[in-house]
């Protein structure tokens, strides 16, 4: 790989970023397959994927790079999220209009709730007790009660919506637009959109900044990541980036934002834009893999997790070095991903059972 462009200091940390890259096992076939282990144990957590094509949520022990487990039963799950107190994850299922809860040590069900027509991303707020999935074929947002797996609201937003997140201090859900150029704002409090804000052509994904000040929204068709304010709800600045930028996502230290370049199935990018968030430039873009789609940070900051739609694997970015130093194989066409603080032990393949009767879903267990 190239190191150009490394801004780290001598000495010590330099030292130990050429060990890190130099310990990247290949394994078969010619491709990364293993962690280097000087990053043993410096995170620890379950990193989840969702695997679009494998009908599968893969559990990755963020601690050791590996694959402890894979859950199946969900039929086409796009996106993957755990929540907030890391003891839930939700996924959604387009094909079944889906939200589906379950626990995140056990891997029990908890329960499933129905959703809108082709549920794509699903988010959970910060206080744990709202669920809300954008529904990309009906141009609307779901809010679903978590206690009870009801939808509490079907809340008409812009063309396409895509990916969504809460703000930090849950008064706020941001939608992206994917078919239109608007950011749609949810009031958490009234289940209502209250504004739209143009960022450009095929916003994919929106990332806040953990201090609530900014949110960057990838601009899938300008090639281009936008920064909005969120006091004025203006559009603020908009940077290049690679091809195809998807997903966005601010490490929790405030220092970098990342942006996936996924391109397209014909002609994947293989990229991920590291952008300095004090500067809103790039100081680097790495090679990450195939159709680089889906980004989630460590609470730390140290480790950077990206879904290569297109390899099949995972790609784990340090954060220090900004040098890729291992690969995981997941399972086919890799979308979501989510880190949860909760260490899932590693057992055979469950599956779940989803009730086969699903209209008005079934009743959360806790």
């Amino acid at each position: 790989m190239s190191r150009r462009g490394v801004l780290i200091s001598v000495g010590a940390a330099a030292v130990a970023a050429v060990i890190a890259t130099a310990a990247l096992v290949t394994i078969g076939n010619g491709e990364p397959k293993a962690q280097a282990l000087e990053h043993n144990g410096l995170v620890t957590g379950t990193v989840w994927v969702a695997n679009e094509d494998g009908a599968s949520l893969t559990a990755i022990d963020a601690g050791q790079n590996k694959v402890v487990t894979t859950l199946t039963g969900i039929e086409s799950p796009h996106n993957v999220q755990v929540s907030p107190d890391g003891g839930t994850l939700w996924a959604v299922s387009g094909p079944e209009s889906l939200a589906v809860m379950v626990d995140a040590k056990t891997l029990g069900l908890h329960g499933t709730a129905p959703t809108g027509s082709m549920p794509a991303h699903v988010v959970v707020t910060p206080d744990g007790k709202t669920t809300y999935t954008t529904n990309n074929a009906d141009n609307t947002v779901s809010a679903i009660d978590t206690a009870t797996g009801k939808p509490v609201a079907t809340i008409p937003v812009g063309s396409g919506p895509h990916g969504l997140r809460p703000s930090p201090d849950g008064k706020w859900v941001y939608v992206a637009n994917i078919t239109g150029t608007t950011l749609s704002v949810i009031d958490t409090t009234t289940n209502k959109q209250v504004a739209e804000v143009e960022v450009g052509k095929s916003p994919a994904q929106v990332a806040f900044s953990p201090d609530e000040r900014f949110v960057y929204a990838s601009v899938n068709g300008e090639n281009a990541v936008a920064k909005v304010d969120v006091a004025t709800r203006k559009l603020v600045g908009k940077v290049k980036v690679g091809v195809g930028p998807i997903q966005t996502y601010v490490s929790p230290d405030n220092r970098y934002l990342l942006v996936a370049n996924q391109g397209t199935e014909g002609k994947p990018s293989t990229t991920v834009s590291i952008l300095e968030t004090k500067t809103f430039k790039v100081l680097r873009t790495v090679q990450t893999g195939k159709g680089a789609h889906c980004i989630v940070i460590d609470p730390s900051s140290r480790h950077a997790y990206i879904t290569n739609m297109y390899g099949n694997d995972v790609a784990v970015l340090d954060l220090l070095a900004l040098e890729v130093v291992a690969r995981i194989r997941v399972g086919a066409k890799p979308n979501g991903i989510s880190f949860s603080p909760i260490t899932v032990s590693s057992r055979p393949d469950p599956k779940l059972e989803l009730p086969t009767n699903q209209e008005g879903g079934t009743e959360m267990t806790h």
